[in-house]
């Protein structure tokens, strides 16, 4: 066996061979170690191995006398609302997000309902390293039950942050790609609700996925003509636990992940303006839109926690990531595909143009993101050359390196999970981007 991928906000692994039952129990049980008395709330995604882990978490949670409350297969922005209104003193969502079925995992949520902040997730990991526990004699035994319908706040929490009259009145055809994940569940319950003709593509969630799960334009291909065959005026794609949204416009044009955010801000700011945090690998896309609105912007390190770390600090009154991930603190600190559909499809009624028409009047950038074959010990080596060698940029280190120019940026960060450093550039052009990147990987052969 090999160890799992473990961070401050969870762990990942293949199932049999990193992730197993066993390494379930002992990860729970050092977390349980950390946690009050009181209610856990356990959601999964459609995968099948969802089940077992679920059965082997509550009995954990139970074993230290903590009370496990199921939701069975529920989005990841659903755990954590249902952290809040049952006043749980955590959750956790079984999940692999974009990864293949032979993959799982467990995401942690702190009492808040939100993905754990770093200083948490540290606390977890070192009691997981130091294979703590806390478990109970049998009269101190926690519960295991289930929620009837965990699906109904977080229904009723994005239903109230836009206009529903008006866009049941346009009656809009969506096409909705929950690709066996999660997300068809809340999905057609919130697309009806807003008086939408829906298809979705598979709906049953069951795990086994109809495409490569992450919603990127390749593994799209085939739903951005089946939006078209329907005959829809939006295309929306979840990841496996639905806190992502890839989006498709009329025509059967990828719009992609970048612009979910930013299509949320156009609807969000003008009738709620204030802060807005994004992290610092997210398209400036989202923070000229912010800027075009009279509203400011702010970069976080990348990672949902640190987004919301800031937004909570700054109050912020909108926030997300480029991965299609917005987050709205009217409904919660997680990323939400649901709020993205919501809100994007109030633009559309409030404007009365096509998605495409609305696309194409938002600020052009391109990115590029490429990779080097780099132990992360030479890092910050390969840093202060990239320094050196562009010095007209503005520099600042949010998250790994960031160069800044008046109409372009590079990211340069290592990966937490492979030694190899990542390269992100965004500039008016795709070239001007691959260029950027290009300068990076020949200064790091000089390492």
């Amino acid at each position: 066996m090999s160890e799992p991928i473990i961070s401050v906000s969870g762990l990942r692994g293949t199932i049999g061979d990193q992730l197993t039952p066993a390494v379930a129990c002992n990860y729970v049980a050092a977390w349980a170690s950390t946690l009050p008395k009181g209610k856990v709330v356990i959601g999964r995604d459609g995968r099948e191995s969802g089940k077992l882990l679920a059965a082997s978490v509550s009995a954990t949670l139970a074993a230290h006398g903590l009370h496990a409350v199921h939701l069975d297969v529920a989005a990841t922005p659903t755990v954590g609302v249902a952290v809040r209104t049952t006043g749980a003193v955590a959750g956790v969502q079984i999940s692999a997000s974009h990864n293949p079925k032979e993959y799982n995992g467990l995401k942690l949520f702190g009492s808040e309902g939100r993905v754990l902040p770093k200083d948490q997730g540290e606390a977890v990991l070192a009691a997981y390293r130091d294979k703590q526990s806390r478990w109970v004699g049998v009269d101190e035994l926690g519960t295991i039950s289930s929620l009837p319908d965990p699906h109904a706040d977080h229904l009723d929490l994005v239903l109230k942050t836009i206009d529903v009259e008006a866009i049941r009145a346009k009656k809009f055809r969506v096409l909705l790609d929950s690709n066996r994940g999660a997300g068809s569940i809340l999905g057609r319950r919130l697309l009806e609700a807003l008086g939408c003709q829906v298809q979705i593509l598979g709906e049953t969630p069951d795990g086994k996925f109809e495409h490569t799960p992450e919603p990127t334009a390749q593994n799209l291909v085939s739903v951005c003509k089946q939006v078209t065959d329907a005959g829809a005026v939006v295309g929306f794609c979840q990841d496996p636990d639905a806190d992502r949204l890839a989006v498709i416009d009329e025509t059967g044009n990828y719009i992609g992940e970048e612009l979910t955010l930013a299509l949320c801000l156009k609807q969000a700011l003008p009738s709620k303006p204030g802060v807005v945090v994004t992290n610092c690998a997210t398209s400036s896309v989202s923070s000229a839109v912010a800027e075009e609105l009279g509203c400011r912007a702010k970069q976080s390190a990348v990672g949902e926690a640190n987004v919301c770390d800031l937004m909570i600090a700054e109050q912020a009154v909108f926030g997300g990531e480029g991965n299609g991930g917005p987050i709205d603190p009217a409904v919660g600190y997680v990323r939400d595909s649901f709020v993205g559909m919501a809100r994007i499809l109030d633009l559309l009624a409030s404007t009365g143009e096509p998605l495409s028409k609305v696309v194409a009047a938002l600020p052009k950038f391109a990115m590029h993101k490429d990779k080097i074959d780099l132990d992360t010990s030479k890092l910050p080596a390969l840093i202060e050359a990239i320094k050196s060698a562009m010095t007209d940029a503005e520099a600042s280190m949010p998250d790994g390196l960031k160069l800044e120019w008046a109409d372009r940026w590079l990211l340069v960060r290592g990966s937490n999970t492979e030694p190899i450093v990542r390269l992100i550039a965004e500039a008016p052009t795709l070239e001007d981007a691959q260029a950027i990147c290009q300068q990076g990987i020949e200064l790091s052969k000089s390492l």
